[in-house]
């Protein structure tokens, strides 16, 4: 279910030659731990195999690709290079480092097989809101939510065949933070995935609409681990979710715009705004209120690791960051608690950005993410949005926040029962 990989089978099969599927394994990505790097590597081992059975060799390249691949594709008289498509600064710049060094007679194509829209098709600048967006989106789906064309089992034989994989050797290549260790509630691979999405419609589903901001209720999908690290197709999820709407319209509606339209909408953000990751990134308004108001009184200063450690004097907050390091997965309605109050607590809207992406970055299976700094996938509520007010309209005036939309416990205790939440991730005596 990827069209970067259909799309390069199609031309192999044109040209009648081999195919091979290459995966460049970077020593560090950010603030990622192994708890990301294990989802990665126990995922393409499943790549690894399946590719196997389709006569298609499947290559792990250990570094950056700048550094591998070009001598891989003069090595094997590569004819093209395909790529799929991320809107952040990172493997954007990965994708300009290897078109500098690829031979001149090697095409490079880049499909975004990241979005159902491509990103660049939906729209050629910054959108303002979802609800700008929406409709561009909706006016594009017949033509790209379809259904998907098989890979099939390729003809055409490498006289180079994959060199054996050491499993251990790639965990031992990393330089990464080993103490976050991975979750056990996520299985990686596309069959896990699969099965957690199969597990969603026979059982969540008929509760997306209705209860899927209440952190009590088992409502939500908790696909974005596969989603994000590429192992189930947002747009094959759709595909399965959408033959329900019969049933359940209201929660087939609402699962379809966060995670196309809202998903979408923050990939359009990092794509078109080069400050996605900073306060420079927002808009103009909402940079002038917040610096009117960074001299205001904090009433609690917290450092990096007294967020870290869940100790703050917030018996919620303390159970949303605890359920993050622990699960690897935060709910989505506490995520907007969750960054709104790092901004009331940090010294500057700066900090608490940092704050907010490093936590984010470092704990959430989905971290890394184009919906990590605007929306925290699958909910509308990241970083920018929350403490920045991207997307999101002008509120009151109020102290610290400015006109930056407002949160507090008392709202949360009248949208959920906070103590039952509380309780289940109190902190380990």
């Amino acid at each position: 279910d990827n069209w970067a990989f259909l799309y390069a089978q199609r031309l192999a099969l044109k040209q009648e030659l081999p195919l091979h599927v290459c995966f460049c394994l970077v020593p560090k990505f950010l603030d990622a731990t192994i708890r990301h790097y294990g989802f990665i590597l126990r995922g393409l081992q499943e790549v690894a195999k399946e590719c196997a059975e389709l006569n298609i060799p499947f290559h792990l390249l250990l570094g950056c690709a700048k550094d591998v691949l070009p001598t891989f594709v003069v090595e094997r008289g590569v004819g093209g290079l395909v790529t799929d498509f991320c809107p952040l600064h990172l493997p954007r710049q990965w994708v300009e480092d290897v078109k500098e060094q690829l031979p001149e007679d090697v095409p490079f194509v880049q499909v975004d097989a990241h979005n159902i829209v491509p990103c660049w098709v939906t729209s050629p600048k910054q959108e303002y809101s979802a609800r700008t967006i929406r409709g561009k989106i909706h006016a594009q789906l017949p033509e790209f939510l379809t259904e998907f064309p098989p890979v099939i089992r390729h003809p055409y034989s490498s006289s180079c065949p994959a060199e054996t994989i050491t499993w251990e050797a790639c965990y031992s290549s990393l330089q990464v933070d080993r103490t976050v260790k991975e979750v056990a509630w996520a299985t990686p691979g596309t069959a896990a995935g699969l099965a957690v999405l199969r597990s969603f419609i026979a059982e969540r589903l008929k509760s997306f609409g209705s209860h899927r901001n209440d952190p009590n209720k088992a409502a939500l999908s908790n696909l974005s681990p596969w989603f994000h690290f590429g192992q189930l197709s947002t747009q094959r999820a759709i595909l399965e979710v959408q033959k329900h709407r019969g049933k359940y319209k209201e929660s087939v509606d609402a699962f379809v715009e966060e995670a196309v339209v809202r998903r979408e909408l923050a990939e359009n953000f990092c794509y078109y705004n080069e400050n996605y990751d900073s306060v420079q990134g927002a808009y103009d308004w909402a940079q002038t209120t917040l610096k009117l108001h960074t001299k205001d009184k904090r009433p609690f200063l917290y450092e990096l690791q007294e967020l870290e450690q869940g100790t703050t004097h917030d018996p919620l907050w303390n159970a949303a960051q605890l359920q993050m390091v622990r699960e690897g997965k935060m709910h989505g309605f506490l995520r907007m608690y969750w960054a709104k109050k790092i901004l009331e607590w940090t010294r500057s809207p700066e900090e608490a950005l940092r704050f907010a992406i490093y936590l984010n970055d470092r704990y959430e299976l989905d971290g890394t993410d184009p919906n990590g700094y605007l929306m925290l996938c699958p909910h509308p509520t990241g970083c920018l949005w929350s403490i920045c007010g991207i997307h999101d309209q002008g509120w009151a005036e109020r102290a610290i926040f400015g006109k930056i939309r407002y949160m507090n416990y008392a709202g949360c205790k009248r949208k959920f029962d906070v103590g039952q939440f509380e309780r289940r991730y109190a902190p380990r005596t």
